[in-house]
């Protein structure tokens, strides 16, 4: 048996259009997994789904701030094609800023598109992976679980929302031989970090380079990650190979937090 091979699987991979999320989803078709791209632009994600090798993938379009459509289409799509596998939980951060300036409504639609996209999505796709006898759920989370990352108020929050309710989830679903855990990224070279280096720069005034030079200063390895390097810790987790691992949130950041 080939541990590290999905083939025979399906993944349905959220928030696929760029960054980490398109890079999970050439990986898991690389070892095999037929892809469901999933997101809210048909245009992207049918260019994404043309990158991956093999055969098999399909593309799925929703809002991931309509918690109903989401769930909706995801059971529309598993009732059609058959039980999901492995599902990957990535959906874009909010915006930053500091805590005491954030508003309620920010939470709350943090907490929907996140937390309660992961639910909805996890309910549809749990009966199929128990009654297949396998079942991969990773979320792709941040840093901030280990360490709260300053001026990320409203992030930070719904991360660490998001690990409870993953932790609590693993427990209940380990006796099926479904996995549930955390990836937890470092800086990465996405659009997300682009638009975070804009931010400090615009609030202290000072050179985006600068501000990249300063946050790369952090990271023992001295360089922000590839979005490949995430995928291939995605990619084991999902496949048999991760089957003993679960409930755990795993940090691939150069070494950057200094939580154990």
């Amino acid at each position: 048996m080939d541990h590290h091979s999905l083939a025979g699987k399906r993944a349905l991979v959220c928030g696929a259009t760029q960054g980490i999320g398109r890079a999970a989803a050439i990986e898991l078709a690389s070892r095999g997994a037929a892809i469901t791209v999933f997101a809210r632009d048909l245009a992207t994600l049918e260019k994404v789904k043309s990158l991956l090798p093999g055969t098999g993938h399909s593309v799925l379009t929703a809002d991931f701030q309509d918690n109903d459509a989401v769930k909706n289409t995801a059971a529309a799509n598993v009732q059609e094609r058959g039980p999901v596998h492995v599902l990957i939980n990535n959906t874009g951060g909010p915006a930053g800023g500091p805590i005491v300036d954030a508003k309620a409504d920010a939470f709350l639609a943090t907490f929907k598109a996140h937390l309660i996209n992961n639910q909805l999505l996890a309910q549809v796709v749990i009966p199929g992976m128990k009654e297949s006898g396998y079942g991969r759920i990773v979320n792709i989370v941040s840093t901030s679980v280990k360490e709260p990352i300053p001026g990320l108020g409203v992030s930070n929050t719904i991360r660490a929302a998001v690990a409870g309710w993953a932790k609590t989830l693993a427990g209940e679903l380990a006796p099926f031989g479904v996995t549930v855990n955390n990836v937890l990224p470092g800086y990465t070279k996405t659009q997300r970090l682009d638009s975070i280096i804009d931010a400090r720069a615009k609030a202290t005034g000072r050179d985006r380079d600068e501000i990249a030079r300063q946050m790369t200063a952090q990271v023992p390895m001295g360089r922000f990650a590839e979005a490949w390097e995430i995928a291939a810790a995605i990619g084991f987790l999902a496949s048999p190979s991760g089957g003993y691992i679960t409930g755990v949130s795993l940090p691939v950041d150069g070494g950057r937090i200094s939580a154990l």
